[in-house]
């Protein structure tokens, strides 16, 4: 039971029912990640490591924001960014953090807020999350892929950080996770320029 989400579609799936999918359901505003939408995350989350029939988790965009069926998970998997990353899903991630939401926040008023605060819980999970991604993973989008466990990705599959592009730096873990999935010099590159990557 619990309290419905407005920004998420959440089910169990699979021959056994044993995997959580998680579906951001955000499309007008391409799945930004809002305060809201991000505490649904958490409860989400949360509900599903705490369920002893849920063995994986999938993290997945909302079909309804780009083009993309639900199971469409055709294309042949092949590694990307080596070590863990590869490919699989037809579904956008998230196109970033909700600019609307930050843009009159003060320096000041993020930090005693603790504005991002909770935007790591998907890395704390102790089950294995995977991302599912095809379409943008921009900013905030990326950095919630990078903090998966595996992030599969689609053949239309953008991911970048162009906070640059803002006059601003990634701010939940990007630049750190960004170098060690890519390495120092690719990360440096996008970062400072806002160039994105495909799969």
């Amino acid at each position: 039971a619990g309290t419905p989400f407005q920004f998420l579609a959440v089910q169990k799936t699979g021959a056994r029912q044993n995997v959580g999918l998680i579906q951001l359901n955000r499309p007008q505003a391409l799945n930004a990640l809002c305060e809201g939408l991000m505490q649904e995350l958490r409860r989400a989350l949360e509900a599903l490591e705490n369920d002893p029939q849920v063995g994986a988790i999938v993290i997945t965009g909302s079909q309804k924001a780009f083009a993309g069926r639900a199971g469409c998970f055709s294309p042949p998997p092949t590694r990307i960014w080596g070590g863990r990353f590869g490919v699989l899903c037809r579904f956008p991630l998230a196109a970033g953090a909700d600019i609307k939401e930050m843009q009159n926040k003060t320096f000041q008023e993020c930090y005693s807020s603790g504005f991002l605060g909770g935007w790591d819980k998907v890395s704390t999970v102790r089950k294995p999350i995977i991302a599912a991604v095809n379409g943008y993973a921009l900013g905030g989008g990326c950095e919630l892929a990078m903090m998966c466990d595996i992030i599969y990705a689609g053949d239309k599959a953008q991911f970048g950080q162009p906070e640059i592009l803002l006059g601003t730096i990634p701010g939940a873990g990007g630049t750190q996770r960004l170098t060690r999935a890519v390495g120092k010099s690719l990360a440096m590159e996008m970062v400072l320029t806002g160039e994105r990557i495909s799969a």
